[in-house]
């Protein structure tokens, strides 16, 4: 018998502490926790779809409570008012905004309100009932019916303005079946336009042409010492330093010719004037760069024309100056050179290469033994 009442004791406590234990947690969820509640009423013109009791409520984005409860007025069937619990401390105000926001796309709504200003007055109570907020006419209207608004709005114009719309329509087809019967006009007058203002697919360079070194020089009686250094040349005026450069008699580039050097045009006759010197043998020490070398003489070259004049006689021109700068800095010689050859089968990109090699054999060929016997 005591065993059979001690177990009758332990039920009767067990059943007690689940009972509390759910007391407490209804009281927790419905009677505001740990936290003293207010109740407000929020007046709906509208339809609620969607709110539900128990729904949250948010002030600025910040659960602050919840729905209570969900009425409707018998007297006006629009209206639906809604009791929510919020905490105590929630600056309401008359100016409070109410609407009904959406938590994501597939969220469920949530009372939201909106802080008015800081110095709104209160929302009172009347007739001991909690304090009315009322709602935006719209607050309640889901996605779907402003969706549904609009495409009735959309329709309506698109009702009233049936007939300029054919109208439009007509005009399109009668335009696009003009363009279709002038094409070939039309694309004769946008090559025109590209024509007139540069634009259209540039043409390729057709070839790459190299310029050649000289290597044919007359013995010299004396041979200069020390160490002579060929800096890249300087370029002067119009030369183009990147292509072969046909010209007409007015200076402007002939547009049928579209020859390039493998390198600018500074650095390759820098290279080709070193290889020059190389050629001939006169110098036992040869550099591009005063970097790391013990300079005695510097070769300063100023390049001022590098190209073929198309006149009634083409004519290849090569004019450069240069100096030579001994180790104190001293100019110890300068001289203009330049050479001009007519030629009357300059006809093509190869012609006027070859004879730009022709004048530019002669002019280094003078440079490497003026240098020589000037340093």
């Amino acid at each position: 018998m005591e065993i059979r009442a001690r177990y009758t004791l332990i039920g009767i406590f067990t059943l007690f502490a689940v009972a509390a234990a759910f007391a407490f947690v209804y009281w927790l969820n419905h009677a505001g926790g740990l936290t003293k509640q207010a109740l407000y009423r929020v007046r709906f013109e509208n339809t609620v779809s969607g709110l539900l009791k128990g729904s949250g409520v948010q002030f600025n984005g910040i659960r602050v409570g919840e729905v209570v409860a969900l009425h409707l007025n018998p007297e006006n069937p629009k209206q639906v008012t809604a009791l929510i619990s919020i905490d105590h401390d929630t600056p309401v105000r008359a100016d409070t905004k109410v609407a009904i926001a959406f938590q994501g796309l597939t969220g469920s709504p949530v009372l939201s309100l909106d802080g008015g200003a800081a110095n709104a007055s209160p929302v009172t109570s009347t007739d001991n009932q909690p304090p009315l907020l009322s709602a935006d006419p719209d607050a309640g209207q889901n996605m779907t019916e402003s969706a549904r608004s609009v495409l009735r709005h959309i329709d309506a114009v698109v009702t009233d303005n049936a007939e300029p719309l054919r109208s439009l329509i007509a005009n399109i087809n009668t335009f696009s079946g003009a363009l279709a019967r002038n094409s070939d006009r039309v694309d004769g007058i946008l090559s025109g336009l590209e024509r007139m203002t540069g634009g259209g697919t540039q043409k390729a360079s057709a070839h790459v042409f190299d310029l050649k070194a000289a290597d044919a020089f007359p013995s010299l009686a004396k041979i200069p010492q020390g160490q002579l250094v060929v800096p890249e040349p300087d370029v002067v005026g119009s030369v183009f330093n990147d292509q072969v450069a046909v010209v007409t008699p007015s200076g402007d580039r002939a547009t049928a010719f579209q020859a390039k050097w493998p390198d600018t045009l500074s650095r390759l006759v820098q290279s080709r004037v070193v290889q020059s010197f190389e050629n001939a043998g006169y110098l036992k020490t040869l550099g591009r760069q005063p970097d790391g070398l013990k300079i005695d003489y510097q070769l300063l070259i100023d390049l001022r024309s590098f190209q073929v004049v198309m006149s009634e006689t083409p004519t290849a021109e090569i004019a450069f100056s240069a100096k030579i700068i001994g180790e104190n800095g001293n100019i110890l010689g300068a001289k203009l050179f330049e050479a001009r050859i007519p030629s009357s089968s300059v006809v093509d990109e190869a012609s006027a290469v070859a004879a730009l090699n022709q004048v530019f054999e002669k002019v280094v060929t003078d440079l490497v033994v003026w240098t020589c016997k000037t340093a």
